[in-house]
């Protein structure tokens, strides 16, 4: 009872006018940045943050949340359009959403992905509402020893999830703590790792790293494709048969089933939802040798999936202060920018910003089912300019986003620097998740474990002190260990099974 209180109080916050406008401008951004490639929803997200500096910040995390969830939409519309994905969540769209667009159903199929993932957007939205209460009265009773336990176990889980290379992954947190570390020790108050550069006296921003790291990257691996593509001419009616409702029915649950559990897991990308709900519709058909010819559960399972995951991972973030994406670390960002801590101390100091953001979900769901059908003609549209002209315009808002965070010139500069180490990264498989994770928790990690140790007089016995820190510190050992022992298994077995010269 005191959830639903609690979310009509974020409705009356969110039904004003400000705020449903702010909501609609990132829907509609969100789905833009979905539908056009090199840019992504963390760099999208990065650009528009100085944008918020002037503004309510429950209005930009409203912008921002809706900008978050509306780039699932959009890489909907390209898979089946274009059998080109918008977003990596969507590769999966496109074996059967594409096929269905060959056999004049794309109307259907888009109408579908919109409907379920409304449902999975919307399921996500309630298991955070149910879910906010109780978690946050039970991470209000951590200190800082299993706070820091509990940030180390994410980040784990992160780089554990984040690529196929866990000293890949080990490496780019490292890269990440390293650079968050740049500045003035708050503890000392003296300058550290900025080699004279004054501008690096209040350290390095994540706004131009970030917007280096995947915005400019994109541009720069996007250049060495072809992306001319031939949009279809025609659509079909975008209403589904009876069978067709019958068919998705089941796949939307199982989708929103999916998505919220993978969501809730600091690393599980919206991509591994994505695919799982495809093979778990494979898995319960009666004719799976049908997928990839145009089925329509191969459409609605993912597609659901897709942003009940997108809903979903905002849940670590609002009750326990994790970030369990880029993007959702972006986003953090912007809390922490706007003097907010995202976590169990946000319903308590702020209950109408953080009741009224999580009711915006619900209204920026309801806004994107209206917006996406009518609006495919104009997305259809802004991908016939010419991909040379988009990058000059996607280049521009980089630049002006990175400048106008300071004002500083400087900011373009490391911009530039990290879209070329993004790049190159990229190129050697390096996942980059952890580097913008470890960035934005790095000064959090340091805070709680100086804070810890200076209750213990420098012990670090502490943290075997606290039974759900031991808990945490357990898992994060298990997460990191596991893959080095099943590399070690494998060597043994293939070392076994060679025969003696």
């Amino acid at each position: 009872m005191e959830a639903v209180q609690n979310l009509l109080m974020g409705f009356s916050v969110a039904l004003t006018p400000m705020n449903l406008l702010m909501a609609f401008v990132g829907s509609i951004l969100g789905t833009l940045i979905g539908v056009l490639p090199g840019i992504g929803p963390a760099a999208g997200s990065a650009m528009l943050i100085p944008l918020t500096f002037s503004m309510d910040p429950t209005g930009a995390i409203i912008m921002l949340t809706a900008l978050f969830y509306g780039t699932q939409y959009g890489g909907t519309i390209t898979s089946v359009l274009l059998n080109v994905p918008g977003e990596a969540a969507s590769v999966v769209t496109c074996l059967d959403g594409y096929q269905m667009a060959k056999q004049g159903r794309a109307g259907v199929a888009l109408s579908v992905a919109a409907v379920g993932s409304f449902i999975g957007g919307t399921f996500a939205t309630i298991c955070l509402v149910f879910a906010a209460g109780p978690l946050s009265r039970w991470a209000l009773e951590f200190g800082p020893v299993e706070f820091f336990s509990l940030l180390l176990l994410g980040i784990s889980l992160l780089m554990g999830l984040a690529g196929k290379s866990m000293i890949k992954a080990l490496m780019m947190g490292v890269f990440g703590l390293a650079l968050a570390m740049v500045g003035t020790d708050p503890t000392k108050g003296v300058p550290r790792f900025t080699f004279g550069v004054m501008e690096l006296l209040d350290g390095i921003g994540f706004i131009p790293i970030i917007m280096g790291l995947f915005g400019l990257a994109e541009l720069l691996e996007n250049a060495e494709k072809s992306l001319a593509q031939t949009v279809l001419a025609k659509m079909s009616s975008l209403i589904p048969t009876r069978q067709d409702v019958r068919d998705s029915a089941g796949a939307i649950v199982r989708g929103s089933l999916i998505g919220t559990a993978l969501g809730l897991i600091p690393g599980i990308t919206n991509s591994a939802s994505s695919f799982l709900a495809y093979i778990a519709e494979r898995k319960s058909s009666k004719h799976p040798e049908r997928f990839g010819t145009g089925m329509i559960q191969g459409v609605a399972g993912p597609e659901t999936a897709n942003n009940a995951h997108a809903n979903g991972a905002l849940i670590p973030l609002f009750t326990l202060g994790i970030p369990a994406s880029p993007t959702i670390a972006v986003i953090m960002g912007a809390f922490l920018m706007h003097g907010l801590i995202p976590g169990p101390f946000l319903f308590k100091e702020h209950p109408a910003l953080a009741w009224g953001v999580i009711a915006s979900f619900c209204i920026g769901n309801v806004m994107l089912l209206i917006l996406n059908l009518p609006l495919i003609g104009m997305w259809v549209k802004v991908l016939k300019i010419p991909y040379g002209i988009l990058c000059a315009v996607i280049m521009g808002f980089l630049i002006l986003g990175s400048y106008s965070v300071s004002n500083s010139a400087f900011d373009i500069l490391v911009m530039t620097i990290f879209g070329v180490i993004g790049y190159l990264l990229r190129k050697l498989e390096f996942p980059l998740a952890p580097v913008v994770l470890t960035l934005i928790l790095g000064p959090m990690m340091e805070r709680s474990l100086k804070q810890s140790l200076e209750i213990s007089q420098g012990s670090f016995l502490i943290f075997l002190k606290s039974p759900l820190a031991v808990v945490f510190l357990v898992l994060t050992a298990l997460v990191l260990l596991l893959p080095s022992l099943k590399f070690f298994r494998r060597s043994k077995e293939a070392i076994s099974g060679e025969e003696p010269v």
